[in-house]
């Protein structure tokens, strides 16, 4: 019993997350139409081999539709007054941040698997392996909605500051992750600030799935992405936790 009203919280909080979200315009630029444009504009005029650079695209359209929406429910539901009405319901924050989490991942993962669909139907792209391309989504995509999630914990009512917030985290991680530059390719301290961005891992195990060149061992990828989504969970429902005591 305790279980089925645990998932059902979980799927109504998705749900509501999905059908009130998915259309907001921050959510649309900067989940979709943003890393498009920021990967075109590196592309083009360049000579570059399309199917060594695609695992980055591909991961970059994934972290950002997948951390779009998270950054967003939070201090929208403050602001709207519903985020108290919220947690008066049976349901404790862990089974509304895994719902928030949910509705992100579903998000990402669905984008971006257009994305591929449709790059692999258009473009010399070679696949694999299907099941790494699989676990590699599912695990980013989770990962990144968690990390969206965290990054809506601050006690405010003001998306803004959240989007700002998002921005000064999302945009590094970007350009230290393997995504214009490849692993191998970079100096050694570069290198050493590459292993503490989750997108870095991700690109990795994308390149295994299609059939480039993985820095990491196969399966490596995935294991960190899981370690990742723990400790942005964890945080996350510490912050929340203390914000709720101070009644914030």
């Amino acid at each position: 019993m305790i279980y089925e009203e645990f998932l059902r919280g979980v799927w109504i909080t998705a749900e509501k997350n999905i059908k009130i979200y998915y259309k907001k315009p921050p959510v649309i630029i900067f989940g979709l139409l943003f890393p498009l444009l920021m990967f075109l504009a590196f592309y083009m005029g360049r000579e570059l081999d399309l199917a060594l650079f695609f695992p980055g695209f591909l991961a970059m359209s994934l972290f950002f539709t997948s951390s779009s929406v998270g950054p967003l429910v939070t201090p929208w539901e403050r602001q709207a007054g519903t985020y108290e009405r919220l947690l008066s319901y049976p349901v404790n924050i862990k089974v509304v941040l895994i719902g928030d989490i949910i509705a992100g991942a579903i998000f990402g993962i669905s984008i971006s698997s257009v994305v591929l669909i449709a790059c692999w139907l258009l473009l010399p792209i070679q696949i694999v392996s299907i099941p790494m391309l699989v676990l590699s989504m599912i695990s980013g995509g989770i990962a990144f909605s968690t990390l969206g999630v965290l990054l809506a914990s601050p006690a405010t009512k003001a998306p803004s500051n959240i989007m700002m917030l998002s921005s000064l985290i999302r945009f590094p991680l970007v350009f230290i992750s393997g995504i214009f530059i490849l692993i191998g390719d970079m100096a050694e301290a570069m290198r050493y600030l590459a292993y503490i961005s989750p997108l870095t891992y991700l690109v990795d195990s994308f390149h295994v799935g299609i059939g480039g060149n993985n820095y990491f061992s196969t399966g490596i990828g995935l294991v960190v992405l899981f370690l990742f989504t723990a400790v942005f969970f964890f945080i996350a429902v510490q912050i929340h936790k203390r914000n709720m005591i101070k009644g914030l």
